[in-house]
This record gives structure tokens, C-alpha cells and sequence, in this order.
């Protein structure tokens, strides 16, 4: 069943990628023919800006989410325990090990990032290690490497690229769009082209967010039942959900961009539940799966 999820993933992820390349290019065309009297520059620069974006979105995605947390190397020197952990899960899945990063946080979470399993990332909070047992650290970094192993990594990683690309655009735009409504307007593009452009580019945002969400949480049930294969402990995983689930702290590098990358959702006080507007399924219902699991 996990193997036919993981094939449907894969599918799935270049269905979504090139409908996120064609979004963002017609995004960036409707903004470009709202500046420029010219459809054929309007059509050149929305093809540049999409593939510039998913060139660097598709490379560099793993390093922005990186440097968005603030992350840090996790040596052998400095934490053996947490990288024997994930070498020996390493060996049990047959990938390659992962680079190991830490959070310098009290708060207990952790991401998985990267565009495949030879380029992919964990990432766990000093917090979490201090305060999960050796079962629960293995529960969770199961969980991080069972999304590289199902390629969540490189599409979850991108679309959150591509939305903080969407959004930062859209709201350059909207500061704009009063300056660039002078009255050159009759030499634009027609009113009716115009207009809508401007309603799309007011709802790509919302659009590019209602994606990253629907991903995200689809695919946190398959990660967790996936963890159970690879630990045969479920124990763990639900044991170390509790705990992150009922933390208080609230982590300090967390910001909406990568909101959907992380096991649990980082801003507390959100009261999730499985709708079309949480970033995660709710944790009592994931530990519900994992218990029904044999």
C-alpha cells in the first residue's frame, strides 16, 4: 500500500510542479502586460521569471529553508547520539545518510528538506532532543525520512519557494498598481485583459497557499505510517507527537513561509483540525492512524 502511495507521490509531484511553473509564469505575465505595452516582453519576462524561479527553487530550496531557521551542522562531535540514530534508519531503508542540522531552540519540532534523497536535509530542534527519549528521537527522525524516502521533500520544499515567490510579487504589485495606473493606461492592455489579470494576481496568494496546505497534509499520514515500517515501533512516533504536540514553547525562527515543512505545527495556540485551512491533519488524528496500524 506505502509503495503504491510513494509511486502516486512521485506522479503527483511533477503534475504539481509543472502546474506551479505554468502558474507562476501566468502570474508573472499578467503582471508584466499590466506594466508594458507589449505582450511579447510581457510573455518573454513571465517565462525568464518561472524558469529563473524553478531553477532556483528546485537547487537552492534546501539552503533558503536552511537559513530561514537559522539552522547549524549537527557534528558526530557534538551530537553522536542523533546521528547514530539516523544512520542506523539509514541502513534499515537503504538511503543515503542525510545532512543532519539543529535548531538552537527550546521548542521541540523538526523539518525534512532537499530536493531528493542524495541532496536531502533533516533538521531537529535542540529542544526536542533534550527532552524525547532515544525511542521518540527515532520515532521523529523516522517520520523527517520518510519523507525523503516518499520525494515529499523536493515538492513540499518548492512550493513553499514558489508561494513566498507569489506572495512577495502580489504585494509589490498591489503597493504599486496606483503608480502604475497613470495615464498611459489607453496604451496598455485592453480593460477587459486588465481586469482579469488584477483579480488573478489578488488571488494567486490564496491560490499558491491552498496547494501548499492540501500537500502538506496528505502527505504527514502517509509519513507517519511510513515511520512505523521503517521503526516496526509505533510507540515512539505517537509518544513523541504527544509531547510535541502538547509543548507550549512556541519556536522562535518559525515564520509562515515554512510553516508546512515542520512535524507539528510550529505556532501554538492554533487549534488545527483537518480543513482546507491547516497546514497539518490534527495530532490526535494522526495518533489514532498510527494506533489502528498492525
Amino acid at each position: 500500500m506505502i509503495l503504491k502511495d510513494v509511486k502516486r507521490n512521485k506522479v503527483k509531484t511533477g503534475i504539481i510542479v509543472t502546474l506551479f511553473f505554468s502558474f507562476v509564469c501566468l502570474f508573472v505575465y499578467f503582471v508584466s502586460i499590466w506594466l508594458f505595452d507589449d505582450v511579447f516582453m510581457a510573455v518573454t519576462i513571465s517565462m525568464m521569471v518561472s524558469i529563473a524561479t524553478s531553477f532556483m527553487s528546485y537547487y537552492n530550496s534546501d539552503k533558503i529553508v536552511l537559513s530561514l531557521n537559522n539552522a547549524r551542522v549537527a557534528t558526530k562531535e557534538e551530537y553522536r547520539q542523533l546521528n547514530d540514530i539516523l544512520e542506523g534508519l539509514c541502513l534499515a531503508t537503504g538511503l543515503p545518510m542525510p545532512m543532519l542540522y539543529v535548531m538552537d531552540d527550546d521548542a521541540m519540532n523538526a523539518f525534512a528538506t532537499g530536493r531528493n534523497p542524495k541532496h536531502a536535509v533533516i533538521c531537529v530542534t535542540t529542544g526536542l532532543l533534550n527532552r524525547l527519549d532515544k525511542y521518540e528521537i527515532e520515532g521523529v527522525l523516522a517520520h523527517e525520512l520518510s519523507h525523503v524516502k516518499n520525494y515529499d521533500t523536493l515538492l513540499s520544499t518548492i512550493t513553499v519557494v514558489m508561494v513566498g515567490f507569489i506572495v512577495i510579487i502580489s504585494d509589490l504589485f498591489g503597493r504599486g498598481f496606483y503608480i502604475g495606473s497613470r495615464d498611459d493606461d489607453d496604451n496598455r492592455a485592453s480593460g477587459f485583459l486588465m481586469m482579469i489579470g488584477f483579480v488573478f494576481i489578488l488571488l494567486a496568494p490564496l491560490f499558491a497557499k491552498l496547494i501548499e496546505l492540501a500537500i502538506s497534509r496528505n502527505r504527514e499520514y502517509l509519513a507517519d505510517a511510513s515511520a512505523v515500517e521503517i521503526t516496526r515501533n509505533k510507540d515512539g512516533l505517537i509518544n513523541a507527537l504527544r509531547k510535541i504536540d502538547g509543548d507550549t514553547k512556541m519556536l522562535k525562527t518559525a515564520n509562515n513561509a515554512s510553516e508546512s515543512l515542520y512535524i507539528v505545527n510550529p505556532f501554538k495556540g492554533k487549534k488545527v483540525k483537518d480543513s482546507l485551512l491547516s497546514t497539518h491533519p490534527n495530532t490526535l488524528n494522526r495518533i489514532e492512524r498510527l494506533q489502528n496500524i498492525k
